[in-house]
């Protein structure tokens, strides 16, 4: 019988433990799925991996582990992968508002011969005005950077094992989950969904985390920000040209201006060009950095007791 994974990032999330766990047990044994439950608690603060592993002892088919400190919800997505041990794995927000009622749609398409099942949003559910704007705009700038229609797309999908082991396999520690799934390819079927509320607690993203997101996101999986460079400086200088035909043919008219405001403007322009650059070129230089180092994505602390395998305190790449 096949078995199901469902890996489950959590910060903070020390309130929605138990009632994840008996929403997704109820409706995976009325489905007949069998199910594993893998929460990772991304150095969460509260009682998050606490009420990880007294699930855990009450139901063998839930694990988990706890971060050594905060390392991301990327982190926590291939740390998930990594532990999950099923024929097929979703990925979805321990918080519920990724609709558990999808689950079963989404296994039926596996079996009849999908590798990727991708959740698509159909409704952003309620949401502030101001977090609705940031997370457009966020999903507009990666769908740019990226060249793919990011706008409906989410962290809430089933992959096949196969397609697993070729995520877990790539050598760089700077990853985009939901970019990497396009970027695989595999034969795709989509279901949509609408975005639940939080039952408990709230969102921890905000619009200054989303940008910090899509900044890291876009440099660890697009160059089209270093192409930019080369765009804005070849801007620059055709602007400088045309200032300096405008400048020759009005001192040789005799009708130039005196004083140093085009001078000023033109250098306040390519200067602003040259700092935005040198911005951008730095945030790739800082992902080269982090990447030579060879660091891991995550360092894991603390397991329940039905982890097989010794990964307490092991660094994963």
């Amino acid at each position: 019988m096949a078995l199901l994974s469902i890996v489950l990032p959590a910060y903070n999330e020390e309130q929605n433990i138990a009632n994840t766990v008996q929403v997704l047990d109820r409706l995976l044994t009325e489905q007949k799925i069998d199910y594993e439950l893998v929460f990772i608690s991304d150095g969460s603060r509260d009682r998050t991996f606490e009420e990880i592993r007294m699930a855990s002892e009450s139901n063998p088919r839930v694990k988990g582990a706890q971060f050594s400190r905060n390392f991301g919800k990327e982190a926590g997505i291939f740390a998930g992968l990594e532990m999950a041990t099923g024929d097929a794995v979703i990925v979805m927000d321990c918080d519920l508002q990724h609709p558990p009622s999808v689950i079963p749609q989404m296994w039926q398409l596996w079996q009849n011969g999908a590798e990727v099942v991708e959740g698509i949003k159909s409704n952003r559910g309620k949401e502030s005005l101001a977090y609705k704007m940031s997370a457009g705009l966020f999903y507009k700038i990666m769908s740019a950077l990226i060249k793919m229609d990011m706008n409906a797309s989410s962290d809430y999908k089933l992959l096949d094992r196969k397609v697993v082991d070729v995520l877990l396999s790539l050598p760089e520690r700077n990853t985009f989950f939901r970019a990497l799934t396009f970027w695989a390819g595999f034969e795709t079927r989509t279901v949509e969904y609408e975005v639940q509320e939080r039952q408990f607690g709230e969102s921890k993203w905000s619009f200054f985390s989303l940008m910090r997101y899509a900044v890291a996101n876009a440099t660890s999986f697009s160059t089209l920000p270093l192409q930019l460079v080369t765009i804005m400086g070849i801007i620059s200088i055709l602007f400088s040209l045309i200032l300096a035909a405008q400048t020759m043919v009005k001192f040789l008219s005799g009708t130039a201006v005196e004083g140093f405001t085009t001078v000023i403007l033109l250098v306040l322009i390519i200067g602003g060009f040259i700092m935005l650059s040198l911005g951008v070129i730095g945030n790739y230089i800082a992902r080269i950095y982090e990447e030579v180092k060879g660091r891991p994505k995550y360092i894991i602390s603390k397991v329940t007791d039905n982890v097989t395998g010794n990964v307490v305190g092991q660094w994963k790449k």
